[in-house]
């Protein structure tokens, strides 16, 4: 049997395995509770939450993006490392009072907290479509993993298209049925599978082109003294740049609905617990990283299509390594890029529900509601296919795009937790400006000022306006102001 058909059917397979775990998580809880959909009863425990925070950030950019940034840009690949270990911390304090908040106001959305404390129906509606375009941009990096995945692994015989197609549509399958239990439980099995995968074949990689992890670096800083350093001559990017790529991951962090909303689904112990141990789950990432910088000077950038095929470029074709290897290395990248696709496509279609149809048609009933958010994850998970087929960012710079927007919602929750003066107009003013800012020179300058990343630009218009605009106006309810402010 070819190397090939020994991927294909070992990748099937784990979507058959996948599909199946998802689907009986859900089986023994009430598919018509949208308290259960939402936010599994809120009774996730330690070992479900650490997976699921983990792998609702470790995804498709951990076994493609990852390697490509360490093999076409050197040290600037380490800020993954520098944000996942710091980003988590804020939920330590903040986790277990948005988790309250939640409770008291029967509340499991980022636009729901928003519109619960400055009032009104703007400013939900703003959040609701900002979340789905930022979370469509998110799933985009994921399918194109998938994409990629399925085809090089099968050397070409499955198209992008249809690579992405045959893995988020078994996401979208479980989360449509199971909602978020379904997706904890997915993300458990998920999780093993690629911490496992990532050490053995990552460590295998490094010792088979370097003999040793120390003979990579030595003969990498001998060649190339400049990779390893940010900011000098030679460099790939900029002090500047990099500071703000890791200030705008670690701000934005926790503002992703799909990591924000966890707050709602556990209690206050587990969550701090979560933080605590959370950093342990990043340590997969090291030799894939390593893996990137184990090509560098082994494969010729003109060889491959993108930085983003390196790991799957050098099983099959630098290393010629046989079939099974193969179809272990794809299972593990389906596995990390499904992780996270579960849970965006998920808080997706209860953002903008909740966020946007709720508010516009404010009188309809839970079980409509349940309904409209299983029919969203079909629509939500349709456009985020549509972006991945005609799109062209690679996997790094679709994930920092999507962070540019959602780090928006800072000033308001930020607002909304500790500070009585801050009013719905400034937050609403702030968020607009912040968001076209930081999509204008995504899409349509050439370059930022002072190469600051787009997102943080938008962050210091959007903090100065919020203040300002706040000092000009009156908060239309002190009382949940206070409210918000004072739960512990």
């Amino acid at each position: 049997m070819a190397d090939w058909q020994i991927a294909m059917i070992m990748m099937i397979g784990y979507l058959v395995i996948a599909l199946v775990v998802g689907v009986m998580a859900g089986r023994g809880h009430d598919k018509h509770s949208l308290d259960e959909f939402t936010v599994a009863g809120g009774g996730l425990g330690l070992v479900v939450m650490w997976f699921l925070m983990g792998g609702a950030v470790f995804s498709a950019f951990s076994f493609l993006g990852a390697p490509g940034w360490a093999y076409s840009k050197g040290a600037p690949a380490l800020y993954i490392l520098t944000y996942t270990a710091f980003a988590i911390l804020p939920w330590y304090i903040i986790g277990p009072k948005i988790g309250k908040i939640g409770r008291k106001f029967n509340i499991y959305t980022v636009s729901g907290f928003m519109k619960k404390r400055y009032g009104g129906k703007t400013l939900p509606i703003l959040i609701g479509v900002i979340a789905l375009l930022a979370s469509i941009q998110y799933l985009a990096t994921q399918m194109k993993g998938m994409a990629y995945i399925f085809n090089i692994m099968t050397e070409g015989r499955i198209p992008l298209w249809l690579g992405a197609l045959l893995a988020y549509g078994i996401v979208v399958i479980y989360v449509a049925t199971g909602g978020l239990r379904a997706a904890a439980w997915s993300d458990v099995f998920q999780g093993i599978l690629m911490i496992v995968i990532s050490w053995v074949v990552g460590l295998a990689i490094v010792n088979k082109l370097h003999d040793s992890v120390g003979g990579m670096f030595t003969n990498l800083v001998q060649d190339n003294p400049a990779f390893f350093e940010i900011g000098n001559e030679g460099s790939a990017i900029s002090g500047t740049a990099y500071t703000t790529t890791i200030l705008v991951s670690l701000i934005g962090f926790l503002m992703w609905p799909h990591l924000f909303s966890k707050s709602y689904a556990s209690n206050a112990r587990t969550i701090k617990k979560t933080v605590l141990v959370y950093p342990i789950f990043a340590l997969f990432l090291i030799p894939l990283l390593f893996v990137g910088f184990s090509a560098v000077n082994v494969v010729n950038p003109a060889d491959i299509g993108a930085p983003d095929e390196i790991l799957p470029y050098l099983i099959t074709t630098v290393l010629s390594l046989p079939g099974w290897v193969y179809g272990l290395v794809g299972a593990g990248a389906l596995a990390a890029a499904m992780s996270t696709a579960d849970a965006i496509t998920h808080s997706a279609s209860l953002e903008f529900t909740d966020g946007v149809i709720k508010n516009v048609k404010p009188d309809i009933s839970d079980k409509t509601t349940l309904l409209l958010m299983r029919i969203g994850v079909f629509v939500v998970g349709g456009l985020a296919y549509f972006i991945t087929v005609f799109g062209g960012q690679g996997l790094i710079a679709l994930l920092l795009g999507a962070y540019g927007s959602i780090v928006q919602f800072a000033p308001g929750v930020y607002g909304a937790l500790y500070s009585k003066r801050v009013t719905g107009p400034a937050v609403i003013t702030g968020l607009v400006v912040g968001t076209f800012v930081n999509y204008y020179y995504q899409l349509v300058a050439e370059s930022t000022p002072f190469d600051i990343h787009a997102g943080i630009l938008g962050l210091i218009c959007n903090i100065v306006i919020v203040i300002a605009v706040s000092a000009f106006t009156q908060q239309k309810s002190v009382k949940i102001a206070e409210e918000y402010r004072n739960i512990g």
